[in-house]
Protein backbone atom coordinates (compact mmCIF):
# COMPACT_ATOMS: atom_id res chain seq x y z
CA UNK A 1 0.00 0.00 0.00
CA UNK A 2 2.69 2.48 0.87
CA UNK A 3 4.62 2.21 -2.02
CA UNK A 4 1.68 3.04 -4.31
CA UNK A 5 1.18 5.70 -1.94
CA UNK A 6 4.48 6.92 -2.39
CA UNK A 7 4.20 6.70 -5.91
CA UNK A 8 0.69 8.49 -5.85
CA UNK A 9 2.54 11.42 -4.03
CA UNK A 10 5.32 11.62 -7.05
CA UNK A 11 2.19 12.12 -9.94
CA UNK A 12 0.94 14.60 -7.33
CA UNK A 13 4.24 16.83 -7.23
CA UNK A 14 4.77 16.02 -11.24
CA UNK A 15 0.98 17.38 -11.97
CA UNK A 16 1.66 20.43 -9.65
CA UNK A 17 4.85 20.94 -11.96
CA UNK A 18 2.98 20.63 -14.95
CA UNK A 19 -0.23 23.16 -14.05
CA UNK A 20 2.68 26.08 -13.56
CA UNK A 21 4.44 25.34 -17.11
CA UNK A 22 3.16 27.92 -19.63
CA UNK A 23 2.10 26.05 -22.29
CA UNK A 24 -0.24 23.58 -19.82
CA UNK A 25 -2.47 26.63 -19.73
CA UNK A 26 -2.70 27.27 -23.57
CA UNK A 27 -3.89 23.42 -24.40
CA UNK A 28 -7.42 23.68 -22.24
CA UNK A 29 -8.18 19.63 -22.83
CA UNK A 30 -4.74 18.97 -21.07
CA UNK A 31 -5.41 21.51 -18.56
CA UNK A 32 -8.38 20.33 -17.92
CA UNK A 33 -7.16 16.94 -17.26
CA UNK A 34 -4.01 17.53 -15.06
CA UNK A 35 -7.07 19.36 -12.82
CA UNK A 36 -9.15 16.76 -12.55
CA UNK A 37 -6.64 14.19 -11.97
CA UNK A 38 -4.94 16.65 -9.28
CA UNK A 39 -8.69 17.00 -7.59
CA UNK A 40 -8.67 13.54 -7.25
CA UNK A 41 -5.70 12.85 -6.03
CA UNK A 42 -5.43 15.78 -3.21
CA UNK A 43 -7.71 13.85 -0.74
CA UNK A 44 -5.51 11.29 -0.63
CA UNK A 45 -2.19 13.20 -0.81
CA UNK A 46 -3.61 14.85 2.38
CA UNK A 47 -4.33 11.92 4.45
CA UNK A 48 -1.28 10.15 3.55
CA UNK A 49 0.76 13.32 4.51
CA UNK A 50 -1.17 13.91 7.90
CA UNK A 51 0.14 9.81 8.13
CA UNK A 52 3.56 10.42 7.50
CA UNK A 53 3.49 13.54 10.09
CA UNK A 54 1.70 11.51 12.71
CA UNK A 55 3.95 8.66 12.71
CA UNK A 56 7.34 11.13 12.55
CA UNK A 57 5.54 12.51 16.38
CA UNK A 58 5.53 8.99 17.30
CA UNK A 59 8.95 8.34 16.94
CA UNK A 60 9.78 12.00 18.05
CA UNK A 61 7.93 11.10 21.65
CA UNK A 62 9.42 7.72 21.98
CA UNK A 63 12.77 9.07 22.09
CA UNK A 64 12.12 12.13 23.82
CA UNK A 65 10.27 9.52 26.49
CA UNK A 66 13.58 7.92 26.81
CA UNK A 67 15.21 11.18 27.88
CA UNK A 68 12.56 12.84 29.83
CA UNK A 69 12.44 12.20 33.58
CA UNK A 70 9.87 15.03 34.28
CA UNK A 71 6.83 13.13 35.75
CA UNK A 72 4.47 16.15 34.40
CA UNK A 73 6.04 15.86 30.71
CA UNK A 74 6.39 12.36 30.56
CA UNK A 75 2.42 12.55 31.02
CA UNK A 76 2.34 15.16 28.06
CA UNK A 77 4.33 12.87 25.73
CA UNK A 78 2.80 9.82 26.69
CA UNK A 79 -0.56 11.75 25.86
CA UNK A 80 0.59 12.59 22.78
CA UNK A 81 1.62 9.98 21.71
CA UNK A 82 -1.30 7.79 22.17
CA UNK A 83 -3.32 10.41 20.36
CA UNK A 84 -0.59 9.98 17.04
CA UNK A 85 -1.38 6.21 17.26
CA UNK A 86 -5.06 6.46 17.55
CA UNK A 87 -5.12 8.93 14.50
CA UNK A 88 -2.79 6.24 12.63
CA UNK A 89 -4.81 3.61 13.04
CA UNK A 90 -7.80 6.01 11.28
CA UNK A 91 -5.86 7.15 8.70
CA UNK A 92 -4.73 3.82 7.59
CA UNK A 93 -8.19 2.77 7.24
CA UNK A 94 -9.17 6.19 5.28
CA UNK A 95 -6.52 5.19 2.94
CA UNK A 96 -7.36 1.80 2.18
CA UNK A 97 -10.56 3.38 1.49
CA UNK A 98 -9.53 5.97 -0.57
CA UNK A 99 -7.41 3.51 -2.49
CA UNK A 100 -10.30 1.32 -3.03
CA UNK A 101 -10.98 1.04 -7.26
CA UNK A 102 -13.03 3.95 -8.67
CA UNK A 103 -16.43 3.15 -9.84
CA UNK A 104 -15.31 4.60 -13.86
CA UNK A 105 -18.90 5.95 -13.91
CA UNK A 106 -18.88 7.76 -10.24
CA UNK A 107 -18.10 11.48 -11.86
CA UNK A 108 -21.40 10.88 -14.36
CA UNK A 109 -24.46 12.56 -14.75
CA UNK A 110 -27.37 10.33 -14.91
CA UNK A 111 -30.76 9.15 -16.10
CA UNK A 112 -33.29 8.09 -13.98
CA UNK A 113 -36.71 6.00 -14.74
CA UNK A 114 -39.29 5.62 -12.14
CA UNK A 115 -41.96 3.38 -12.90
CA UNK A 116 -45.36 2.57 -11.25
CA UNK A 117 -45.55 -0.93 -9.83
CA UNK A 118 -48.03 -3.03 -7.87
CA UNK A 119 -50.75 -0.71 -6.32
CA UNK A 120 -52.93 0.98 -9.09
CA UNK A 121 -53.12 4.94 -8.56
CA UNK A 122 -51.70 4.59 -5.08
CA UNK A 123 -48.92 3.61 -7.28
CA UNK A 124 -48.19 6.54 -9.37
CA UNK A 125 -48.87 8.40 -6.76
CA UNK A 126 -46.20 7.59 -4.87
CA UNK A 127 -43.34 7.45 -8.43
CA UNK A 128 -44.45 11.58 -8.41
CA UNK A 129 -43.95 11.75 -4.88
CA UNK A 130 -40.16 9.69 -4.92
CA UNK A 131 -39.84 11.99 -8.51
CA UNK A 132 -40.53 15.55 -6.15
CA UNK A 133 -37.89 13.53 -3.64
CA UNK A 134 -34.52 13.33 -6.19
CA UNK A 135 -35.68 16.75 -7.34
CA UNK A 136 -35.25 18.41 -4.02
CA UNK A 137 -32.30 16.27 -3.19
CA UNK A 138 -30.85 17.52 -6.79
CA UNK A 139 -31.73 20.91 -5.44
CA UNK A 140 -29.64 20.47 -2.47
CA UNK A 141 -26.49 19.01 -4.26
CA UNK A 142 -26.89 22.23 -6.33
CA UNK A 143 -27.49 19.61 -9.74
CA UNK A 144 -29.62 19.98 -12.61
CA UNK A 145 -32.88 18.16 -13.24
CA UNK A 146 -34.10 18.11 -16.84
CA UNK A 147 -37.32 16.08 -17.30
CA UNK A 148 -37.00 14.05 -20.47
CA UNK A 149 -40.66 12.30 -20.28
CA UNK A 150 -43.37 10.98 -18.30
CA UNK A 151 -47.08 9.71 -18.21
CA UNK A 152 -49.10 11.38 -15.58
CA UNK A 153 -52.26 10.55 -14.61
CA UNK A 154 -55.44 13.37 -13.57
CA UNK A 155 -54.64 12.85 -10.10
CA UNK A 156 -51.46 13.85 -9.79
CA UNK A 157 -49.76 10.26 -9.96
CA UNK A 158 -47.34 9.13 -12.97
CA UNK A 159 -47.22 6.26 -14.26
CA UNK A 160 -43.97 7.00 -15.00
CA UNK A 161 -40.99 9.24 -15.16
CA UNK A 162 -37.82 9.58 -16.63
CA UNK A 163 -35.31 12.63 -15.75
CA UNK A 164 -31.57 13.62 -16.20
CA UNK A 165 -29.52 14.55 -12.94
CA UNK A 166 -26.20 17.03 -14.03
CA UNK A 167 -23.69 17.68 -11.47
CA UNK A 168 -20.54 16.57 -9.95
CA UNK A 169 -20.52 12.40 -8.81
CA UNK A 170 -23.99 12.56 -9.29
CA UNK A 171 -23.71 8.63 -10.57
CA UNK A 172 -21.38 8.24 -6.95
CA UNK A 173 -24.86 9.27 -5.21
CA UNK A 174 -27.57 8.08 -6.70
CA UNK A 175 -26.46 4.80 -7.87
CA UNK A 176 -27.55 3.12 -4.38
CA UNK A 177 -31.17 4.57 -5.42
CA UNK A 178 -31.56 1.48 -8.14
CA UNK A 179 -34.12 -1.18 -6.95
CA UNK A 180 -37.86 -1.47 -5.74
CA UNK A 181 -39.02 1.07 -3.06
CA UNK A 182 -42.07 -0.02 -1.40
CA UNK A 183 -44.82 2.61 0.29
CA UNK A 184 -47.11 1.17 3.16
CA UNK A 185 -49.93 3.93 4.11
CA UNK A 186 -53.79 4.38 3.92
CA UNK A 187 -54.16 5.51 0.92
CA UNK A 188 -57.06 8.48 0.79
CA UNK A 189 -59.38 6.89 -1.62
CA UNK A 190 -59.24 4.05 1.35
CA UNK A 191 -62.77 4.65 3.42
CA UNK A 192 -62.01 1.77 5.49
CA UNK A 193 -58.62 3.12 7.18
CA UNK A 194 -56.78 -0.18 5.65
CA UNK A 195 -52.93 0.26 4.92
CA UNK A 196 -52.20 -0.18 1.13
CA UNK A 197 -48.81 -1.69 0.16
CA UNK A 198 -47.56 -0.17 -3.38
CA UNK A 199 -44.36 -0.16 -5.13
CA UNK A 200 -42.50 1.33 -7.89
CA UNK A 201 -39.33 0.26 -9.44
CA UNK A 202 -35.99 3.34 -9.94
CA UNK A 203 -33.10 2.92 -12.64
CA UNK A 204 -30.14 4.77 -12.07
CA UNK A 205 -28.18 5.29 -15.36
CA UNK A 206 -25.35 6.70 -15.88
CA UNK A 207 -24.61 8.75 -18.79
CA UNK A 208 -23.22 7.54 -21.72
CA UNK A 209 -20.80 9.39 -23.93
CA UNK A 210 -21.00 8.97 -27.70
CA UNK A 211 -17.49 7.19 -27.65
CA UNK A 212 -19.19 4.86 -25.28
CA UNK A 213 -21.64 3.15 -26.86
CA UNK A 214 -21.50 3.43 -30.59
CA UNK A 215 -25.70 3.66 -32.57
CA UNK A 216 -25.67 2.93 -36.38
CA UNK A 217 -28.26 4.79 -38.16
CA UNK A 218 -29.39 1.80 -39.99
CA UNK A 219 -30.68 0.20 -36.19
CA UNK A 220 -32.72 3.35 -35.43
CA UNK A 221 -36.27 4.65 -36.25
CA UNK A 222 -37.16 8.07 -35.84
CA UNK A 223 -40.94 8.77 -35.32
CA UNK A 224 -42.12 12.50 -34.83
CA UNK A 225 -45.56 12.98 -33.29
CA UNK A 226 -47.71 15.68 -30.41
CA UNK A 227 -46.52 15.19 -27.00
CA UNK A 228 -49.45 13.30 -25.48
CA UNK A 229 -50.52 12.72 -21.67
CA UNK A 230 -53.46 14.92 -19.22
CA UNK A 231 -51.73 18.08 -19.32
CA UNK A 232 -49.43 19.94 -17.13
CA UNK A 233 -45.62 20.27 -16.91
CA UNK A 234 -45.08 17.12 -19.57
CA UNK A 235 -46.71 18.16 -22.26
CA UNK A 236 -46.71 20.34 -25.18
CA UNK A 237 -48.70 20.73 -28.25
CA UNK A 238 -46.48 21.26 -31.38
CA UNK A 239 -45.28 18.06 -33.37
CA UNK A 240 -42.18 17.76 -31.30
CA UNK A 241 -42.07 14.96 -28.93
CA UNK A 242 -39.40 12.16 -30.38
CA UNK A 243 -39.91 8.65 -30.69
CA UNK A 244 -36.67 6.21 -31.22
CA UNK A 245 -36.87 2.29 -31.58
CA UNK A 246 -33.82 0.55 -31.27
CA UNK A 247 -34.10 -2.89 -33.79
CA UNK A 248 -31.81 -4.83 -32.25
CA UNK A 249 -32.80 -4.69 -28.37
CA UNK A 250 -36.80 -3.33 -28.84
CA UNK A 251 -35.59 -0.61 -26.86
CA UNK A 252 -38.01 2.47 -27.25
CA UNK A 253 -37.36 5.72 -25.85
CA UNK A 254 -39.48 9.03 -25.92
CA UNK A 255 -38.84 12.52 -25.30
CA UNK A 256 -41.74 15.19 -25.40
CA UNK A 257 -40.66 18.15 -22.83
CA UNK A 258 -38.75 20.58 -25.14
CA UNK A 259 -40.35 22.69 -27.68
CA UNK A 260 -37.87 21.90 -29.97
CA UNK A 261 -37.93 18.31 -31.96
CA UNK A 262 -34.13 18.83 -31.93
CA UNK A 263 -33.61 19.23 -28.68
CA UNK A 264 -36.06 16.09 -27.58
CA UNK A 265 -34.17 14.23 -30.02
CA UNK A 266 -30.61 14.57 -28.37
CA UNK A 267 -32.30 13.69 -24.83
CA UNK A 268 -33.87 10.80 -26.78
CA UNK A 269 -30.64 9.83 -27.96
CA UNK A 270 -29.19 10.54 -24.88
CA UNK A 271 -31.32 8.30 -22.84
CA UNK A 272 -30.86 5.57 -25.87
CA UNK A 273 -27.57 5.61 -25.08
CA UNK A 274 -27.46 5.28 -21.32
CA UNK A 275 -30.06 2.05 -21.92
CA UNK A 276 -27.77 0.50 -23.80
CA UNK A 277 -24.54 1.18 -21.59
CA UNK A 278 -26.40 -0.10 -19.12
CA UNK A 279 -26.98 -3.20 -20.60
CA UNK A 280 -23.60 -3.69 -21.08
CA UNK A 281 -22.99 -2.95 -17.39
CA UNK A 282 -25.31 -5.11 -16.26
CA UNK A 283 -23.57 -7.97 -18.31
CA UNK A 284 -20.39 -6.72 -16.76
CA UNK A 285 -22.01 -7.16 -13.45
CA UNK A 286 -23.38 -10.48 -13.69
CA UNK A 287 -19.93 -11.95 -15.47
CA UNK A 288 -18.35 -10.91 -11.98
CA UNK A 289 -21.19 -12.64 -9.55
CA UNK A 290 -18.98 -12.12 -6.81
CA UNK A 291 -18.36 -8.97 -7.10
CA UNK A 292 -21.62 -8.33 -7.30
CA UNK A 293 -22.88 -9.77 -3.89
CA UNK A 294 -20.11 -7.72 -2.02
CA UNK A 295 -21.77 -4.57 -2.92
CA UNK A 296 -24.47 -2.60 -2.01
CA UNK A 297 -27.12 -3.61 -3.83
CA UNK A 298 -26.19 -0.92 -6.90
CA UNK A 299 -27.16 -3.34 -9.84
CA UNK A 300 -30.01 -5.65 -8.92
CA UNK A 301 -33.42 -4.05 -9.48
CA UNK A 302 -35.57 -6.67 -8.94
CA UNK A 303 -34.14 -6.09 -5.45
CA UNK A 304 -36.60 -4.62 -2.46
CA UNK A 305 -33.99 -2.09 -1.28
CA UNK A 306 -36.60 0.72 0.79
CA UNK A 307 -39.71 1.10 2.65
CA UNK A 308 -41.80 3.84 3.21
CA UNK A 309 -43.89 3.10 6.56
CA UNK A 310 -46.50 6.52 6.78
CA UNK A 311 -48.14 5.06 9.77
CA UNK A 312 -45.26 5.14 11.88
CA UNK A 313 -43.01 7.77 10.07
CA UNK A 314 -40.56 5.33 9.48
CA UNK A 315 -37.75 4.58 6.37
CA UNK A 316 -36.35 1.16 6.34
CA UNK A 317 -33.33 0.31 3.73
CA UNK A 318 -33.63 -3.15 3.93
CA UNK A 319 -29.81 -3.62 2.25
CA UNK A 320 -28.30 -2.15 5.38
CA UNK A 321 -30.57 -2.76 8.19
CA UNK A 322 -30.85 1.60 8.75
CA UNK A 323 -34.34 2.60 10.05
CA UNK A 324 -34.74 6.42 10.51
CA UNK A 325 -38.15 7.90 12.01
CA UNK A 326 -38.45 11.19 9.48
CA UNK A 327 -40.37 10.14 6.66
CA UNK A 328 -41.59 13.78 6.41
CA UNK A 329 -38.18 15.37 5.86
CA UNK A 330 -36.78 12.22 3.45
CA UNK A 331 -39.72 12.89 1.29
CA UNK A 332 -38.63 16.30 1.05
CA UNK A 333 -35.30 15.60 -0.21
CA UNK A 334 -33.33 14.67 2.66
CA UNK A 335 -31.80 11.55 2.22
CA UNK A 336 -27.90 12.42 2.19
CA UNK A 337 -28.14 10.25 5.48
CA UNK A 338 -29.35 7.33 3.66
CA UNK A 339 -26.52 7.41 0.92
CA UNK A 340 -24.02 8.37 3.14
CA UNK A 341 -24.49 4.55 5.00
CA UNK A 342 -24.91 3.01 1.76
CA UNK A 343 -21.48 4.22 0.64
CA UNK A 344 -19.57 3.04 4.01
CA UNK A 345 -21.60 -0.14 4.34
CA UNK A 346 -20.45 -0.94 0.37
CA UNK A 347 -17.17 0.17 1.04
CA UNK A 348 -16.67 -1.93 4.32
CA UNK A 349 -17.90 -4.83 1.80
CA UNK A 350 -15.24 -4.06 -0.56
CA UNK A 351 -12.34 -3.77 2.41
CA UNK A 352 -13.23 -6.62 4.06
CA UNK A 353 -13.29 -8.51 0.51
CA UNK A 354 -10.08 -7.12 0.05
CA UNK A 355 -8.65 -8.71 3.58
CA UNK A 356 -9.60 -12.26 2.64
Amino acid sequence: MFDKLDDLLRRYEEIMNELHEPDVANDQKRYRSLMKEQSNLTPIVEAYSEYKKCKETVEDSLAMLEEESDEEMREMLKEELSDSRKRIEELETELKILLLPKDPNDDKNVIVEIRAGAGGDESALFAAEIYRMYVHYAESQRWKVELVSCDEIGIGGMKEVTFMISGQGAYSKMKYESGVHRVQRVPETESGGRIHTSTITVAVMPEAEEVDVVIDEKDIRIDVMRASGNGGQCVNTTDSAVRLTHYPTGIVVYSQTEKSQLQNKAKAFALLRAKLYDIEQQKAHDAEAELRRSQVGTGDRSEKIRTYNFPQGRVTDHRIGLTLYKLDKIMNGDIQEIIDACIAADQAAKLAKMNE
